[in-house]
């Protein structure tokens, strides 16, 4: 008798987890399914007033340095003073609207970009100034060119326009940084490479020789110039070097549209330099950091960084954090591999060209 009141008590346990789990289960795919019915978050825009992140920065290493009751006293002290600057702020005072590219060879930052600038184009009064720092070795032609016609949108809106490069603005990075009002560079941030390239791999000979045939179809003459798979014609070079030479002139005649004071010939050879160097070509007007930069601006002006945020589910969030985690392991082997000093253009301009195909 006493083993079957055990066993019944056993089989009363697993009945309530059983239930306990289905519940949960059924929750679960409720929410699931209500979610499936609402459209999807398309993101939000965030903003940080930094004049008071770092201000807070500065008060945080200072009462680092107190002792507890003083530190105290202080955070009363500065409480006190920046509701007094608060209010005796006025509202007409001059803003400046800080937003953030990094570029990839594809250009994906530029979907966030164009956010950003129609969110500080509504709330920007003229003559408030916006801040692009800007970080890209460039990347394809359509993309870039889209991205300098987004940073256009600013200058046309009546707002100054400044970018600052504190590590690369090449090929496709300096179309968008030609069209601000001044561009800043840290004194060794690599500008220039306004060029352009095509590389095609090509495996006809290998195919061939294993007796493998590709057939390619097209209607048009030049419809494909060079192929991977197919047998390239001289004359097929010849047609895509001259749509090369096209893209070119419309990068140049791009870039000497928004600073007409730059000798075209001299800085149109594909080459790079460093900031100091690009002073020296007017491809820069001023040798600052960013940080440098926007500090001084908030002892002038309330100034807000702008990011535009989009959702991602946890599955991006992974795999996000992997690729990070691997770009950065690529990018510490690159630094052993060509030394510290070294900045190949082949890595920066050529491979990854604003003018690239």
């Amino acid at each position: 008798m006493e083993f079957l009141f055990e066993y019944l008590a056993f089989l009363a346990k697993t009945a309530t987890v059983v239930a306990g789990a289905l519940v949960v289960a059924f929750t679960v795919a409720g929410l699931g399914a209500q979610r499936a019915m609402r459209p999807p978050p398309i993101g939000h825009i965030e903003v940080v007033r930094l004049n008071d992140h770092l201000r807070d920065m500065s008060q945080a290493v200072r009462e680092a340095a107190m002792l507890p009751g003083a530190a105290r006293k202080q955070r009363k002290r500065d409480a006190k003073e920046r509701k007094r600057q608060r209010g005796a702020s006025q509202s007409d005072g001059r803003q400046v609207f800080v937003l953030t590219f990094d570029g990839d060879v594809a250009a994906s930052g530029v979907e966030a970009l164009r956010r950003e600038i129609s969110a500080v184009l509504g709330a920007a009064r003229k003559d408030d100034e916006v801040v692009v720092r800007l970080d890209s070795a460039g990347g394809m032609v359509h993309t870039y060119g889209l991205g300098a016609s987004q940073l256009a949108r600013i200058r046309n809106g009546g707002c100054r326009l400044t970018v600052a490069v504190d590590k690369v603005a090449a090929s496709g990075g300096y179309m968008m940084a030609a069209v601000a009002h001044r561009i800043l560079a840290a004194p060794f941030a690599v500008v220039g490479s306004i060029g352009v390239v095509a590389q095609i791999p090509n495996v006809y000979r290998l195919l061939k020789k294993h007796d493998v045939d590709v057939e390619i179809h097209t209607a048009g003459q030049f419809k494909r110039t060079l192929d991977m798979f197919g047998e390239n014609t001289e004359r097929g070079r010849e047609k895509l070097r001259e749509e090369l030479h096209d893209v070119h002139a419309l990068f140049q005649e791009f870039v000497g549209a928004w600073r007409p004071n730059l000798n075209l010939e001299a800085v149109s050879t594909g080459e790079t330099w460093y900031g100091q160097r690009a002073l020296d070509r007017a491809l820069v007007d001023e040798l600052v950091t960013s940080d440098e930069y926007l500090s001084r601006a908030c002892d002038e002006a309330e100034v807000f960084e702008v990011a535009w945020v989009a959702p991602k589910r946890p599955v991006e969030k992974l795999l996000g954090q992997l690729f990070d985690d691997a770009g950065k392991a690529a990018r510490r082997m690159v630094d052993r591999v060509l030394g510290k000093t070294t900045l190949d253009k082949t890595t920066l301009g050529e491979t990854t060209d604003g003018g690239s195909k």
